[in-house]
């Protein structure tokens, strides 16, 4: 664990349909690390991860930048997703100066407002580039520390499940137990970090319906299900899915060695 962090773990451990499991220390997941307690930034200091990928947008960055350890180096890629930001999007209105602005984009995202699953669909038809560049990150990845990969983006749930669900169903995971882990980040962000994100809703004027608190912090099986018989049908897998934004038969063999073995 780290301090001042809900959603962090290690992927691996995860079922494989062939036997074993996935390595552990390669792939971590989080949430934004906006939160990291005095204590949490010497925990991070002591892992073996060198790279962090940021699925946020460079509004979500700006409102809440990570906190990092200055006693090394790390190597911070960007791959900002405007699809799944939808705490970035309540953190926004919030710091809206206009509130006629603030109110136009409220009741804007409430007309649009999308289910989880279509929402995953969508960030999966414009960002296989960037789910691409996080596989080749892990990829390039080695045994010598510190070059493991951390990937978050503000909760961890949404952009970051669907990368994790991806990477992992690529190199032959169990699709259980990848959605069982998916659906494992409600139960982790429940407490301080979900009701800091419905008291934004709430202070915006917003009704807390289930639907937007499902968007917030839920992690309902059916939904990764729903987004991963879409990269099925539309890509026959998630192989198949991540060549299509660009990973090389090498990089995906790379992948396959460095999380499965």
């Amino acid at each position: 664990m780290i301090n001042g962090l809900q959603n962090f773990r290690d992927t691996g451990g995860t079922p494989l349909t062939q036997g074993g499991v996935s390595r552990s220390g390669v792939l971590f997941r989080s949430e934004a690390l906006s939160n990291l307690t005095r204590q949490g930034i010497k925990d991070l200091a002591a892992t073996d991860i060198g790279v962090i990928a940021d699925f946020r947008t460079p509004q979500e960055r700006d409102m809440a930048p990570d906190l990092l350890p200055q006693s090394r180096e790390f190597r911070i890629v960007e791959l900002p997703l405007l699809e799944g930001a939808m705490t970035g999007m309540a953190q926004g209105v919030m710091k809206a100066a206009d509130p006629d602005a603030a109110a136009a984009a409220i009741q804007q995202a409430l007309a649009t407002l999308p289910s989880l699953s279509d929402l995953y669909v969508h960030m999966l038809e414009g960002g296989a580039g960037s789910f691409a560049e996080l596989a080749r990150l892990v990829a390039a990845s080695t045994d010598k520390p510190p070059t493991a990969v951390l990937v978050h983006c503000t909760a961890g749930k949404d952009r970051t499940g669907v990368a994790v669900a991806l990477l992992l169903e690529a190199v032959g995971a169990d699709r259980e137990a990848v959605i069982a882990d998916y659906a494992s980040s409600a139960d982790n962000l429940a407490g301080p970090w979900a009701d800091r994100m419905r008291g934004m809703v709430t202070a915006m004027g917003v009704p807390l319906t289930p639907e937007i608190d499902t968007l917030l912090t839920a992690t309902p099986p059916e939904a990764l299900s729903g987004a991963l018989e879409w990269v099925d049908s539309a890509h026959g897998g998630a192989s198949g899915y991540l060549q299509s934004g660009g990973l090389t038969d090498d990089e995906l063999a790379a992948l396959r060695v460095r999380l499965a073995g």
